[in-house]
């Protein structure tokens, strides 16, 4: 449904020729919204059996440029879900003590158990995104034998290889990219200037990363090209309408967990066979206190 969203590593990712307004697969916002609703009752139903299964974890890990969308299409899409089993981290600068640790560790912190969804509001990717931009390891402490011209390289490995490992230890990647074109943030940054509620959403030093704008997009498509898996693929999502972007993610989380296919556990019949009698007692139980009969008496009425 959604293959030109989709990259493996089976063919490069291209962001200049990858539209930010495409709109192909509704015919228009109604249809969208509609779609979204319904996926959504789907999804939660799914993420229950997910929850009481058990069988394997799955992250779905958003990336994008400033104002792209992430936190109103997380909470469009995914606040259906039960808080039982779902959490959300949103990875900001990391701290000193995070600093001190190898890049990875604070993000395996955050790996879902089995039958639960991670939302990861950005993630190790800042390592291959801003860190590569503003080439943060020259102001960073290093042992003596790292080489900094293979640093990016590494990276690229080691993502691919703790991706790899996630994969063969019950716990998916979905990894969406929410791809808005300079001239909508703009219009959104204006958004958030000139209405009183926004102005939270702004900062200057929002408006002073645009001039980094063409990095960020090589940055982006490098790390889709490196790291794109049949086992843990990227969606590149275009961004430009927001009502299109929700539902085409939630699509891509639907389908997700389509193919997880979680089931719920089948009672044994070890333990069917105490039910009965645990039936029994706590029926008893109702008629001594006399609850039994009012309930009965109710039921008559």
């Amino acid at each position: 449904m959604f293959n030109h969203y989709y990259f493996d590593g089976t063919e490069k990712f291209d962001i200049k020729n990858t539209p930010t307004d495409d709109t192909s697969l509704v015919k228009d916002r109604r249809e969208a919204e509609y779609l979204l609703e319904r996926n959504n009752f789907e999804i939660d139903e799914l993420q229950q059996k997910l929850y009481a299964e058990k069988r394997e974890g799955v992250i779905f890990l958003f990336q994008a440029m400033d104002a792209a969308g992430k936190d109103g299409t997380i909470k469009a899409v995914l606040q259906c879900l039960s808080p039982h089993g779902v959490h959300e981290e949103a990875f900001k600068s990391p701290s000193a003590a995070e600093l001190s640790h190898d890049y990875l560790w604070r993000i395996e912190q955050h790996v879902p158990a089995k039958g639960e969804i991670a939302i990861f509001n950005r993630s190790h990717y800042e390592e291959v995104l801003i860190y590569k931009v503003k080439e943060l390891w020259k102001t960073q402490a290093n042992a003596k034998r790292i080489k900094p011209e293979k640093i990016m390289e590494h990276r690229y490995e080691d993502i691919r290889n703790y991706e790899k490992y996630l994969w063969h230890n019950n716990v998916r990647t979905v990894k969406i990219f929410l791809h808005v074109s300079k001239e909508e943030q703009a219009k959104r940054f204006l958004d958030r200037i000139e209405e009183p509620e926004k102005n939270w959403k702004f900062s200057a030093g929002d408006y002073e990363e645009r001039k980094y704008w063409a990095k960020y997009q090589q940055a982006f498509e490098d790390a889709i090209n490196e790291t794109s898996t049949k086992h843990a693929p990227w969606f590149v999502v275009p961004a430009d309408h927001k009502w299109y972007m929700r539902y085409v993610v939630s699509e891509i989380i639907l389908d997700t967990l389509r193919n997880m296919d979680p089931k719920y556990p089948v009672v044994t019949e070890e333990r069917m066979s105490r039910f009965g009698d645990i039936k029994n007692a706590l029926e008893a139980e109702l008629a001594e206190s006399g609850t039994g009969k009012k309930t009965e008496k109710k039921k008559n009425q």
